[in-house]
């Protein structure tokens, strides 16, 4: 049996784990067998040591044999899923789901919670009615069958060792290493049992990835181990300097994915929604034209039936915030910027967000974009709105935006918020150590 002190030693000083010394470590941490500080340790050393191609395509394979795997082999049309990096005003998945779901494919979408500036999937969705997070195996394939689509949590049963080791990572300050994220997602999302997978990894100022090189190494690195593990696995750079459509937070985010459902969507939500539908159609082998699904009612219909399927009533009245204030533009001129990551720490402190994972957050907190970069504003127009339960909270917001507002003479050069894709084959794709 190996020696956890060993392991320790050898990763720490450059060493090279083998693949059975990377099962044992997974599987005896899992089971409670070798202890925080140890495995503390160690991902430390693998923080500023890395893994190699094959320790990392071992550890994943580790992550996902700690516990089940969804099997929707008996679903009848091909399944794929999308994954988020996460960002600022990030509602794409409320929108896409249901939107390549009324194209064909089946879409089980496991989602989380949001953490800090970024927001969560799943805390929006349960601002409706009603709306269930949690289900079981045979729920989430019921939904599907009758849906088409799902956006749930993963089940405790799914890569269980991924859950204990993010919470060792986020209080050891090992969170930002390229292959332990790509391990995390994609552990998850191969348990997942889809056959493609596109990921949407987010890059600027709102992004966790804030460089488009660190981006492109952590795309490259999930897209091979998609790849090596049988799931058909590509992904798009998107941008995220500002908040993606107008509206952060959770309710005011439904209202608006719904407005996107409709047709009335604002441009840059629909565009980066689009480019990962027909990315996810296109791995999953089916020919459709998601622009038309968006436009003729389809996607809306599949959006009412999956929250309907999920216990949520689609036409029941979402939260609204008791108190509002604004925040006015000093001078006049073009909005040149709108910095997502002040935007969402502002979004955060007026309670939409949390610090902690067991911090609850208020579902009708929030601020709307009222303007955004490339679009006049007079001096003293209003330019953000901050909603709030309570009226204390607006202070801390309005500090968190201090600068985050640029306003010039003349409009900005606006760019597409798709910056590239990836896939396997892609010139220089491989695993990041």
């Amino acid at each position: 049996m190996p020696d956890a002190v060993e392991l320790i030693r050898a990763k720490r000083d450059g060493g090279r784990l083998s693949d059975g010394d990377i099962t044992w470590l997974i599987g005896a941490y899992t089971r409670g067998d070798i202890a925080d500080e140890q495995m503390s340790a160690l991902l430390m050393a693998i923080y500023f040591r890395g893994l190699d191609p094959g320790e990392l395509q071992a550890w994943t394979d580790a992550m996902i044999r700690s516990g089940e795997r969804l099997d929707l082999t008996g679903l009848s049309a091909p399944t794929t899923d999308k994954h988020s990096t996460g960002g600022v005003g990030d509602k794409v998945s409320l929108v896409l789901a249901p939107l390549v779901a009324s194209c064909g494919a089946v879409v089980p979408q496991l989602s989380g919670r949001g953490l800090g500036h970024t927001g969560g999937t799943l805390d929006k969705l349960e601002s409706i009615p009603g709306w269930r997070a949690r289900l079981s195996n045979d729920e989430i394939v019921t939904v599907l069958r009758t849906a088409g689509c799902v956006i749930c949590a993963a089940g405790d049963g799914l890569a269980p060792a991924d859950r204990k080791l993010y919470a060792l990572r986020d209080v050891t300050g090992t969170v930002e290493s390229i292959p332990l994220i790509a391990s995390s997602i994609m552990s998850k999302k191969i348990a997942e049992g889809t056959s493609s997978l596109v990921l949407d990894v987010k890059v600027g100022s709102g992004a966790f990835m804030p460089d488009l090189s660190s981006a492109r190494a952590l795309a490259q690195t999930m897209v091979s181990l998609g790849t090596g593990h049988g799931v058909q696995t590509s992904a798009l750079l998107t941008r995220m300097d500002t908040p993606l459509g107008r509206a952060v937070g959770n309710a005011v985010e439904v209202e608006e994915a719904v407005a996107a459902l409709r047709g009335e969507g604002p441009a840059d939500l629909v565009a980066v929604t689009l480019a990962l539908a027909a990315e996810m159609l296109r791995l999953a082998g089916i020919t459709a034209d998601p622009a038309a699904a968006l436009g003729d009612g389809r996607a809306l219909s599949s959006y009412r039936a999956m929250i309907t399927a999920q216990g949520g009533d689609p036409d029941a009245p979402l939260p609204a915030a008791p108190h509002t204030e604004v925040v006015t533009a000093e001078q006049a001129g073009w909005v040149t910027a709108l910095d997502a990551r002040a935007v969402g720490v502002a979004a955060w402190r007026l309670g939409a967000g949390r610090a902690r994972k067991e911090d609850p957050v208020s579902a009708s907190a929030g601020v709307i974009c009222l303007v955004k970069p490339g679009e006049p504003v007079e001096e003293g127009q209003p330019v953000l709105e901050l909603r709030a339960e309570d009226p204390a909270r607006f202070g801390r917001a309005r500090a968190a935006l201090a600068g985050a507002i640029g306003i010039g003479p003349q409009p900005p050069e606006l760019a597409d918020p798709v910056l590239e894709r990836i896939a396997a084959g892609s010139p220089g794709l491989e695993l990041a150590s």
